[in-house]
This record gives structure tokens, C-alpha cells and sequence, in this order.
């Protein structure tokens, strides 16, 4: 693993004015730390799509942090993700997150002419050569579809072996799950850097709901812990501070090549993450 490490903030689209203008703010606040790139989300079905394209070209040239917009191949045709893509490349963005996407409500399999994460790998480097860094998704506790490791570990290759140039994970709260899936994958070939993905934790019941959503398994001692907490947001957030820096101390530690955080479009739980393991500024 490459000693240069990287780190990112990811954000989503706001759905209302107001919220976008706190997610600029957001970003200038997390843009003081130099990170190597911003990400934004895209909606289930591309539902985001338009907001998705303004967010990621603003925080790109207005806060002027290299930025990453997130592709999914659901619901969208082939002439669509060119277009995007076109759109992207004449802006100068150079960096993709590239996904097979969630399912919208009530859509029971995937629409669209690519089904799977490594079809749109390989379409866009089809499409555009090696103008993108691509980013693809992996997942240290299991996707919450796959049927089990060994497929999901087959699927992560098949991304990587379609031209993906690095991974950022699904977060975890268990360092081992990340450090056995790396294990495993670099038994499998893989030699791209895969980047821990970070959660902060704020608020116990929103992380419940993401958790069981997502396949991430809050530890037991962690979850009845906040639990306890009850309504006691400082503690709670005191708390997750000490739990998610001692793991992301522990990752580094261990090799991991960077950390990805997932901010919820809020600075202050990534910037006290941030001072707490002392990274450049």
C-alpha cells in the first residue's frame, strides 16, 4: 500500500435553497484542511441528478476543491451517462465515484442498459479513456444484497479488473472487518488503494436506521452504550467522537491508505475527527 494518504469529504445534494447554502458553508469550512477531493451523492435512479451536476460543478469551481460526483448506471440509459460524462469532462472534473446505485421505491431490479458497478466501469472507460480516476464502492461487512462474502468479494474484483483506480468502503465500526476485507482482496489481485469510509456519530437513532439499511453492524458495547445516552446529545457525541477516532487511529495505524468522511453535509463531527488524529492542514 502506497504511504501517500488521502483523504475526502462526502456530501449530498440539498433538496431546498437554504440547505444548499449551509452545505457551501459546510464545504469552505472542510475545504481549510486541503483534502485531495470532495464527493456528492446521486439520488436513487439518478433522482438527484440535475442537483447532483450544479453541487459538484459549485464546490469544484467556486470552493476549488477537486470534486467527485457520484454516477450510478440505474434508470439511466447509455446516451444519458454520456452525456453526463461529457458534460463533466468539459468542466474539468477528473474524478468519478462510479456505482451501481440504490433501487428507487417500488423498482423491484434495475432499469437502465448497465446492470451492474463494473458494466459502468468499463463504459466509462470506454467512453473517456483514462481522463477519470475512478472510484468504485466496497463493502468490509458484505453488501446487504450479496448472498455472502465470497460473492461480494467477487463482485469488488470484477469492478477493479473493469478499470477502477481505487475504492472507498461502505463505514464499519469494526477495524478487523476492513483489515480482513483488504486481506482478502489483495489475495484476490487487487492492488488499488481501498480507502476506509468514515461515519461520525451524532445522533443514535438516524444511525440505527442508516446501519440496518446499509449492512453496517453497530458493536454491541457501542450501540447499548448509546442507548443509554437516551436523549443526552453531548454524550452521544462525545462518545461516538472518542469510539470513531480511536478506530480511525487504529486504521491508519494498520496501513489503511486515507479516510473518506461521510458528513451529512455538517463540518464540526469530521473537523473534531480531524484535530482529534492530527492530520495536515
Amino acid at each position: 500500500m502506497s504511504q501517500d494518504r488521502r483523504y475526502s469529504f462526502e456530501f449530498f445534494p440539498a433538496k431546498t435553497e437554504a440547505g444548499h447554502e449551509k452545505l457551501l458553508a459546510t464545504a469552505r469550512n472542510l475545504a481549510s484542511c486541503k483534502p485531495d477531493f470532495f464527493s456528492c451523492t446521486y439520488g436513487a435512479g439518478g433522482s438527484t441528478r440535475d442537483r447532483t451536476l450544479q453541487t459538484v460543478l459549485q464546490l469544484d469551481g467556486e470552493i476549488q476543491v477537486p470534486t467527485a460526483p457520484h454516477l450510478s448506471c440505474v434508470g439511466d440509459s447509455k446516451a444519458e451517462l454520456r452525456a453526463l460524462l461529457a458534460h463533466y469532462k468539459d468542466a474539468g472534473i477528473q474524478r468519478i465515484v462510479a456505482l451501481r446505485g440504490d433501487l428507487p421505491s417500488g423498482m423491484g431490479m434495475a432499469s437502465g442498459e448497465l446492470r451492474h458497478a463494473n458494466d459502468l466501469v468499463a463504459f466509462i472507460r470506454a467512453e473517456t479513456g483514462d481522463h477519470f480516476h475512478i472510484e468504485v464502492a466496497a463493502y468490509p461487512e458484505v453488501h446487504p444484497q450479496a448472498r455472502n462474502f465470497e460473492e461480494d468479494l467477487k463482485h469488488f474484483v470484477n469492478k477493479v479488473n473493469a478499470g477502477a483506480s481505487s475504492a472507498i468502503t461502505q463505514y464499519f465500526f469494526n477495524a478487523d472487518s476492513y483489515f480482513y476485507f483488504v486481506e482478502r482482496a489483495r489475495r484476490q489481485g487487487v492492488e488499488i488503494p481501498i480507502v476506509p469510509g468514515i461515519m461520525p456519530i451524532t445522533n443514535y437513532s438516524k444511525l440505527a436506521r442508516f446501519s440496518d439499511a446499509c449492512g453496517a453492524e453497530i458493536p454491541r458495547w457501542v450501540r447499548k452504550q448509546l442507548e443509554a445516552y437516551g436523549d443526552d446529545v453531548a454524550s452521544i457525541q462525545a462518545f461516538g467522537e472518542q469510539v470513531i477516532t480511536e478506530m480511525c487511529e487504529r486504521l491508519l495505524q494498520g496501513g489503511a491508505p486515507g479516510l473518506h468522511f461521510y458528513t451529512l453535509n455538517q463540518a464540526e463531527p469530521s473537523l473534531a475527527l480531524w484535530r482529534n488524529l492530527k492530520l495536515p492542514r
